[in-house]
């Protein structure tokens, strides 16, 4: 059962359900649900690296495996392991797992090192008409990212 604690209902339920549990002595689960990152940030998200792209030639998971990842965003993406043939290695973290704000965070990085060591201004989401300009160029350019 999922239970809101804004709302002094649920808030309700989930107290008579965990004393209920906690006298039962039972074994239980308790998790956090956070929320996570809106359509629209998926969107914005795709939009930037498919316009570092094009500027750049590479392909949109290139850009985004490379360097929104890999350089920018290191301590949200890469999980280290250890393979027993190849050594100490690297796996990526999917970005489906983040938060709104740490996708914000890893946009924001994204932004300013393209923008500072790449001089390619990324626009910011309230930017419309440069993000819809963009939308169309990566529909244009669709087969070769």
């Amino acid at each position: 059962m999922i239970y809101d604690l804004n709302n002094i209902l649920d808030k309700e339920r989930f107290k008579r359900r965990s004393n209920d549990l906690y006298k039962k002595k039972a074994v239980v689960e308790l998790t956090e649900k956070k929320r996570k990152r809106t359509l629209s940030q998926n969107s914005y998200l795709h939009y930037l690296l498919g316009y570092y792209a094009m500027e750049t030639g590479n392909t949109i998971e290139y850009v985004k495996r490379e360097y929104f990842k890999k350089l920018c965003n290191p301590s949200l993406f890469l999980i280290p392991k250890h393979d027993k043939y190849i050594g100490d290695v690297y796996d990526y973290r999917s970005s489906a797992g983040l938060t709104t704000v740490e996708m914000t965070q890893a946009i924001e990085r994204f932004r300013n090192w393209s923008s500072s060591e790449c001089g390619i201004y990324l626009p910011s989401p309230d930017e419309e008409a440069f993000l819809q300009s963009i939308e169309m160029e990566l529909e244009r350019h669709k087969n070769y990212l």
